[in-house]
């Protein structure tokens, strides 16, 4: 029987972490940092587990070789691997200035695909900001130059950023998260990322971190990113609750929801549906079941469950391909 899956993250700890995942989000974690939360994952570098029912304990591609592959639903079929990966994001110190690339490259150099994502400004300190792409489109020789004498940051393009802001990178985009940001990101299920710029910074290895100039070099667009940093459509507002869509392209199709009271919801055959929890807590119920949810939760909606239902006051993120 198909039921909706209560997920446990994989927790990163990178430098640049802070404490909110754990101390807001309510991540149990030995790290002292966290600065990721992998939600829904199947990528190998780090796998969500399954926390409850028939299926708990189970690595969630372990529970899909299981379960049949029509729980992630026709849209998926085109997809080799599972198609995306969900994270949290806590930027107590600035993030590197990196790019990821495009499929094509990412495939052949790299051999997994690449990298195009969304975020969610789920929450930000005042002032804060981050780099999205260019102020103004420059060449090749002028982006390396920049690298080599240490002038990257003269030309980045620094957007100052506030709660529910919306940012589509497309692979290729040059960019970086401030510090004093959380950030729900949804993106293509890959892990390259090519590092450009680190302000100098020493891993725990005692050596400055890794850098990918000439894959960066390969891969940059080197323009001025030209859309907005709003949401896709404005707000279907109804009695209960209120929904708008963030995100659209061909790996994801992301929605706000803000429940009041209750909403009704449907996971057909085409897609597997994914549930953050941003805010509030609310009860998930499916035929005479019921699952109480609250903030930083992630559940994973096999496609074909059907109806159910979202009661409570509450924000959460819904993801599907």
């Amino acid at each position: 029987m198909l039921y909706p899956l209560q997920l446990q993250a994989m927790m990163k700890d990178y430098i640049w972490g802070g404490t909110k995942l754990k101390t807001d989000f309510h991540k149990r974690t030995e790290f002292e940092k966290v600065a990721e939360s992998w939600e829904l994952s199947c990528h190998k570098a780090g796998q969500s587990v399954v926390l409850n029912g028939e299926y708990a304990g189970l690595k969630l591609s372990d529970y899909i070789e299981k379960a049949g592959k029509a729980v992630l639903g026709k849209n998926a079929e085109k997809f080799t691997d599972f198609p995306i990966l969900i994270k949290l994001i806590d930027a107590a110190d600035n993030l590197s200035v990196q790019v990821h690339p495009e499929n094509e490259y990412a495939l052949r150099v790299e051999g997994e695909y690449g990298k195009t994502e969304m975020w969610y400004i789920v929450d930000c300190e005042p002032g804060a900001t981050l780099l999205y792409g260019f102020k103004e489109k420059i060449s090749k020789e002028e982006f390396k130059k920049k690298i080599e004498n240490n002038t990257l940051l003269d030309v980045c393009n620094s957007v100052p950023v506030k709660k529910g802001d919306v940012f589509f990178i497309d692979a290729g985009t040059l960019h970086a998260i401030g510090k004093g940001i959380v950030i729900a990101e949804i993106q293509q299920n890959s892990n390259t990322t090519y590092r450009i710029y680190d302000y100098g910074r020493i891993g725990s290895d005692g050596k400055p971190r890794q850098l990918h100039i000439e894959k960066a070099l390969d891969v940059t667009h080197l323009n001025h990113p030209t859309k907005p940093c709003t949401a896709e459509a404005t707000m279907s507002f109804f009695a209960d609750f209120s929904m708008k869509l963030l995100a659209q392209c061909e790996y994801f199709k992301v929605y706000l929801f803000d429940v009041k009271e209750q909403c009704n919801l449907y996971a057909d055959d085409s897609s597997f549906q994914s549930i953050l929890v941003l805010d509030g807590g609310v009860e998930l119920v499916n035929r005479d079941k019921t699952m109480k949810i609250g903030k930083g939760d992630s559940i994973f909606i096999p496609a074909s469950m059907g109806e159910y239902k979202i009661n409570g006051k509450g924000k959460f993120i819904l993801s599907m391909v």
